[in-house]
């Protein structure tokens, strides 16, 4: 395999494995609220206390590694989306320190509350519209950022923020019908239905708007042959949405949450079917933005050293931790 194409493909994966371990956290605490205070609040925390901070390991991975392997990508991309990059930062920092508080603080625990959900809603929608932005295109001239401070902020960018607020609400509720019991349970089988719904609705909307956005776009998804590949994603879109509304009717616990892991990867792998060979679409080019072949081997090296330790590290967290949570603060 070309190094180039391999390098977009660990990007890529840095970027779903984050999804995938930071967005059900995230989704706990946009639904947070919706929860009642005490052993159901205290239940749906206690279920990524153990994992949460060590899943925005990938969110490094993917940052850094766009950064080593596809530095002219980065000098345009992060220009391009600065305030959303900033609030998105300070959201996962609020965050951080709210979940920490709430159980150190517990005479201001109110005010800790609402910091963890206005902290986990403000980081997902930024995350959303951060893809958003990319994806309507960002203006280039001289291998630079040639737009203005507010070009990301569109109706496109908006329906996809929230589009990931939805998808992250889904994650976090399927998680919870898998992590807790009682109450708790209950609630989150009761918003994972609404919060499903909004998330395919999400995706449709956004999947009729993106083809209208770039000739490239339109090409991928409704011209021959393209369209005999990509017609694949919203066919199994729909299996699995049957799926997932089966699994919650009928009570499972587990395939539901594995079950919205893979319209996330679906959606995914649409957009990269959009996007590839380009990096900033129909601007540059994955192998335009690679640093020299000779500089991708070097880095091949330490992501093969530490990327199956992090994934088995990872995967040992989640075992020991397996089985439902109960109340009791993890401090």
């Amino acid at each position: 395999m070309d190094l180039t194409v391999l390098w977009a493909f660990i990007i890529a994966f840095a970027v779903f494995a984050y999804v995938v371990m930071d967005g059900f956290d995230l989704g706990i605490g946009i639904l947070f609220p919706v929860f009642k205070v005490g052993d159901e609040r205290d239940q749906a925390m206690n279920s990524i206390a153990p994992v949460w901070d060590g899943n925005e390991t990938w969110l490094v991975l993917g940052g850094g590694g766009l950064l080593a392997a596809f530095p002219l990508a980065y000098s345009i991309i992060l220009p391009a989306t600065y305030p959303l990059i900033i609030i998105m930062l300070l959201g996962l920092i609020f965050r951080g320190v709210a979940f920490e508080f709430r159980w150190r603080d517990p005479s201001h625990r109110k005010f800790w509350d609402a910091s963890f959900t206005a902290g986990s809603l403000a980081a997902a929608m930024a995350q959303g519209m951060t893809l958003g932005a990319i994806l309507q295109g960002v203006e280039v001239a001289d291998r630079a950022y040639a737009g203005s401070w507010f070009d990301w902020f569109t109706p496109y960018t908006l329906l996809t923020g929230l589009g990931t607020v939805a998808g992250y609400a889904l994650l976090g509720t399927t998680w919870l019908i898998w992590k807790t019991t009682g109450g708790t349970q209950k609630d989150a089988y009761r918003l994972a239905k609404p919060a499903a719904v909004a998330t395919l609705v999400l995706m449709a909307a956004v999947s009729l708007y993106t083809p209208f956005l770039g000739a490239q776009y339109w090409q991928r998804w409704f011209e021959m042959p393209y369209i005999l590949f990509a017609a694949q994603v919203p066919l199994l879109v729909l299996i699995l949405s049957y799926f997932l509304f089966r699994g919650l009717f009928k009570g499972q616990e587990v395939a539901p949450f594995l079950i919205s892991l893979g319209l996330f990867f679906l959606g995914m792998s649409g957009l990269g079917i959009s996007m590839f060979p380009y990096i900033v679409p129909d601007q540059v080019t994955i192998w335009d933005a690679a640093v020299p072949e000779s500089s991708q081997i070097f880095m091949l090296i330490g992501v093969v050293l530490t990327v199956p330790l992090i994934l088995a590290y990872t995967g040992w967290t989640y075992w020991v931790f397996r089985g439902k949570v109960g109340t009791d603060g993890y401090h």
